[in-house]
């Protein structure tokens, strides 16, 4: 119910309250005052006809006679004796038999107050009467009239103060409505302003008040919302800056309240979060429980209770790389986190220094191998024809692998120099997961190996479909040949926000060491060169892998996991 129809009501009711009070105290009024009229008259007669009696000697007769000068023509008048016996009535014919009046209510009543009243049946004439009886000296005189329809309404009050009455509501009815319109029109307009704030139309409304003190302040209210939605506006927008900004930072960024728990925090920051970690983590504020962050959760904890700008830095090591964490903590009670790869840069730079050698190494090892199997059939035409066919396989091999090689040089050389020639288009990471699965299935029965998929479907994405295969097929392909027997692969995608998906890639192997961690997504890098040659590799998958996460503008990093197995952490952006 409105306030509207509150406020009228609640007057109404009080005002028609009243009105019933003050009809209802009148109403009795002017019957006690009709009544005090009809007493009046039959008193009137009563006490006439007690002069009449005292004054002479009288007879039926002459008392007929003389009541019929009366102007009441159905008067009924009754003298009783003071022992109950009727000596008149001018009701009933003369010589008839009455009944001791001594208990008729009116007779009793005058006993005590000398005047005694009641309208009730009679049972002489069968009639209804109103009495009025007066006990005298000797005797009592009842004078009574018919209570017939005439006699009830003239008790009755004046219809006429009721009608007024009704017509003075029905007034305050239409007033009160009014009144109460016009004092709460601004609450109206102004409960219209908050549906329409809620909906985000009040910026394009104009909504005028009445012209009065309630609607002065209603005008002022919307005035203030406004600027203050301008400048909550202004405001988003500079923190959508802000959140851009962090997002495209090569700095891990995290922003943290004054209980640490995460505010915001960029995908770098996640990221490095989790090599820092020997679990993957849902929140980035689970950093804190790590024993590394033990200076930065002293500093914190001092710096909130001197409240002032502080700042601090430490260097961390883990998994064969470095970290540079800085940590400010602002005047309201919430900070920043900052932690920088360190190792990146150097790591890419020597990677440019060796490319140019590890390109033509690689590439001289087939091409020689090639050359010498060729070589020895020209220089020995007498060789056997299986010998000659067992040259042209190995050179079939090394030609194949050259040719993988050079593939997977023109993949990253495309990566890297030509991103426009891969397009970006819906598809389904899942689906792309199941798609790799499915290819190398041979594969993980002959291994006994068995894949974890902890990751909703679908998973969508708009990206290139082929690069993505390519960093699943490449982690898968590099579990199975040098992970080990009876393997267990954990495909995790552990979480997910607006901008982006966080996966992890473990498997239960027999790992690497931390030396080689930092390297493994180098060009031509191999722990074990004579081993991955033999079993085939080009030294360029994991750097395929790392190249389309970052086309994808995600990061991957890998590290060891406590119990044993290597763990790639990755993230890829959804658009």
């Amino acid at each position: 119910m409105t306030l509207n129809r509150r406020l009228f009501l609640y007057f109404f009711s009080i005002f028609f309250l009243m009105i019933s009070v003050i009809t209802f105290f009148q109403y009795q009024r002017e019957k006690e005052f009709r009544t005090e009229q009809l007493d009046q008259l039959l008193s009137t007669y009563n006490y006439t006809l007690d002069k009449y009696i005292g004054e002479r000697d009288w007879t039926t007769e002459s008392l007929n006679n003389f009541i019929s000068v009366f102007p009441d023509t159905s008067l009924r008048v009754t003298i009783i004796d003071l022992t109950g016996n009727v000596l008149f009535d001018n009701s009933v014919k003369k010589g008839t038999k009455l009944e001791n009046h001594l208990h008729r209510p009116e007779i009793v009543m005058s006993n005590s107050k000398e005047t005694g009243k009641a309208i009730r049946h009679s049972t002489t004439t069968g009639k209804d009467y109103y009495y009025l009886a007066h006990r005298f000296k000797n005797y009592y005189i009842r004078t009574a009239l018919p209570y017939n329809l005439n006699l009830s309404s003239m008790l009755k009050a004046n219809t006429f103060f009721l009608y007024f009455m009704a017509f003075i509501l029905v007034l305050a009815f239409f007033a009160l409505f009014f009144i109460s319109k016009t004092f709460t029109d601004s609450i109206d307009r102004l409960r219209v302003f908050t549906q329409k704030s809620e909906k985000g139309e009040i910026m394009d409304t104009d909504i005028r008040f009445p012209n009065d003190e309630l609607g002065e302040i209603s005008n002022n209210i919307v005035h203030l919302y406004k600027r203050l939605l301008r400048a909550k506006d202004e405001a988003n927008q500079e923190r959508e800056k802000l959140i851009k900004h962090l997002q495209i930072s090569q700095e891990g960024l995290g922003i943290f309240s004054s209980n640490k728990k995460e505010i915001l925090a960029n995908s770098h920051f996640i990221q490095y979060t989790n090599i820092l970690a020997d679990y993957q983590s849902e929140s980035s504020d689970e950093i804190f429980n790590l024993p590394e962050f033990e200076g930065i959760n002293q500093f914190i904890d001092e710096s909130l209770q001197n409240d002032q700008l502080t700042r601090k830095r430490v260097v961390i090591e883990k998994n064969g790389r470095m970290f540079m964490v800085r940590c400010i903590v602002f005047q309201d009670n919430t900070f920043e986190i900052s932690i920088n790869d360190t190792t990146a840069q150097e790591h890419e730079n020597e990677l440019k220094r060796h490319l140019t050698q590890n390109i033509s190494h690689e590439l001289k090892t087939p091409v020689s191998s090639i050359l010498g199997y060729m070589e020895s059939i020209l220089e020995n035409p007498d060789l056997s024809p299986e010998r000659q066919r067992f040259f042209i396989e190995r050179s079939f091999q090394q030609a194949q692998r050259l040719s993988a090689l050079l593939q997977d040089i023109s993949t990253l050389n495309k990566i890297d120099e030509a991103k426009e020639l891969f397009k970006k288009e819906p598809c389904n990471i899942a689906q792309v997961i199941e798609d790799v699965l499915f290819d190398v299935h041979l594969q993980i029965e002959q291994k006994g190996c068995i894949v974890l998929k902890n990751y909703p479907h679908p998973l969508p994405i708009k990206g290139n479909r082929s690069l993505l295969y390519s960093i699943f097929r490449n982690l898968v392909d590099n579990a199975l040949a040098y992970a080990g027997e009876q393997l267990t692969i954990d495909i995790n995608c552990y979480r997910e926000d607006d901008q982006f998906y966080y996966f992890s890639f473990s498997d239960n192997g027999v790992g690497i060491s931390d030396e080689h961690l930092s390297k493994i997504f180098e060009r031509f890098y191999r722990i074990d060169k004579g081993r991955s040659r033999k079993l085939g590799g080009t030294g360029l998958g994991l750097s395929i892998v790392k190249n389309a996460v970052l086309f994808h503008k995600g990061n991957i990093s890998a590290k060891s996991l406590p119990t044993g197995g290597l763990s790639f952490i990755f993230s890829l952006r959804k658009f």
